[in-house]
């Protein structure tokens, strides 16, 4: 492997703006060897690059380059779109040893419009989306000095996410991190030149940011971890008749 990842080929993105012009199953399957070396073989070896560097300051987010890049096959079963293929290619990193993929995780994105960097909650089930309120509301302090630090602000922007129009039930309105608590999602994330895609400074750029956000999502992991460290009760099967 190559000291540093060089780039994408340029023909990773002829092929993604090809595809926003084509998407459909015709052009797309006579391409497919196209997208597997151009797109999909180089996205690999990049990963393999950060998760390298990763081992340095994130190791429970590093996972397999195959399990870490979303397909590019659209579910169009409740979208009124109904375009096959996705327009770019995308990774995740989730903190291995968590039950049913809960908490927080890195994630990228290449395009031709852009590439984006980020992490954090997205999608949380009910449970998690409490724990995450409950963990905020407790150490809130600790949160708002991760949010506002200068270099997450600069490398990454400002802490955003969907938010309900007032404190969730269970949470008082005088409560001092009441504007955190109205949070329904939890990100940071920010939107890159695309020509950066192409570059051999993409992996420092993704690995920098990479590891300043990595303290937020520690944080918002920590009620997983501990809830995953417990002990489970075992209960004698008599108990159970």
């Amino acid at each position: 492997m190559p000291a540093r990842f060089p780039g994408f080929p340029p023909d990773t993105m002829t092929f993604f703006r090809g595809l926003v012009r084509n998407n459909r199953r015709e052009w797309f399957q006579p391409r497919k060897h196209v997208y597997e070396e151009m797109v999909k073989r180089p996205m690999v070896e990049l990963i393999r690059h950060l998760t390298g560097a990763m081992m340095g300051f994130a190791p429970d987010y590093v996972v397999d380059p195959e399990k870490a890049i979303f397909r590019i096959y659209r579910d169009t079963r409740f979208s009124k779109d109904k375009t096959p293929y996705k327009t770019n290619i995308a990774a995740s990193f989730r903190r291995r040893g968590l039950v049913n993929h809960a908490g927080a995780g890195f994630y990228f994105s290449i395009s031709a419009k852009e590439v984006a960097a980020g992490g954090g909650i997205y999608m949380p089930a009910a449970d998690e989306l409490l724990a995450v309120r409950n963990h905020v509301a407790h150490n809130h302090r600790e949160f708002r000095r991760l949010i506002a630090n200068r270099t997450v602000r600069r490398l990454l922007g400002d802490f955003q996410g969907e938010q309900l129009s007032r404190v969730p039930k269970g949470f008082s309105a005088e409560h001092p991190a009441a504007d955190l608590l109205r949070y329904k999602q939890f990100l940071l994330y920010i939107e890159l030149d695309p020509a950066m895609a192409t570059s051999p400074q993409l992996e420092s750029e993704l690995v920098k940011r990479f590891r300043a956000m990595t303290p937020f999502l520690d944080f918002l992991n920590a009620p997983f971890v501990s809830a995953s460290k417990k002990p489970r009760i075992s209960i004698p099967m008599e108990e159970l008749l």
